[in-house]
């Protein structure tokens, strides 16, 4: 028969203290970067040149991803030193910053608003800084003054920032589009 201690009790992101709120928010990045990893990893493998694009911006969220879990761990290390924590990602009753690849109708058969392989999996990624930008906002404005309200906003603030850093990269794309779109209607003429 299991133990209690083979089934962790589940607990809530905002019951956390400091410490294992930075440590959750290292392993939520470090899980991103291998799921964006895999995702590329996927769409390769399909080898067709649509697929290759998506990949492509998988490949670029996996590296952004880890260099997020790199800058919480050197502030981790910062405040906690060597301490460990022996919270996991699997002990949240919450889903935080998970890509789905449905968020972004990479798969559709019908054409979408979205008709650029790159923009659709951009989405994705978007989709999920997103409500991640929008958990730990919440949780920040929730919070009383001190160290979790800090850890809160800094955490929503790196989120805002690769929200914005996406934002951007699809506005570049519509952009560079609707150039090639007018190119295309002056080559008509």
């Amino acid at each position: 028969m299991p133990s209690p201690a083979d089934h962790p009790r589940k607990v809530l992101f905002s019951a956390l203290d400091p410490q294992e709120v930075l440590q959750v928010a290292v392993l939520i990045e470090e899980r991103n970067a291998q799921l964006y990893h895999r995702f590329a990893e996927l769409f390769v493998e399909f080898g067709d040149p649509e697929s290759l694009q998506i990949a492509g911006v998988f490949w670029e969220m996996a590296i952004e991803e880890r260099r997020h879990g790199s800058l919480l761990r050197a502030k981790y290390s910062e405040l906690y030193g060597g301490r460990s924590c022996a919270l996991s990602e699997e002990n949240l009753v919450e889903f935080i910053e998970v890509p789905n690849l449905e968020d972004g109708d990479l798969f559709a058969d019908e054409v979408c608003a979205l008709d650029n392989p790159r923009d659709r999996a951009l989405q994705v990624a978007l989709k999920a800084e997103a409500s991640a930008l929008h958990f730990y906002s919440g949780l920040a404005e929730n919070r009383q003054p001190g160290p979790l309200r800090r850890i809160y906003q800094e955490l929503a603030q790196m989120e805002d920032n690769h929200v914005r850093y996406l934002e951007e990269k699809l506005e570049q794309s519509f952009n560079r589009n609707v150039a090639l779109d007018s190119l295309d209607g002056n080559n008509i003429h």
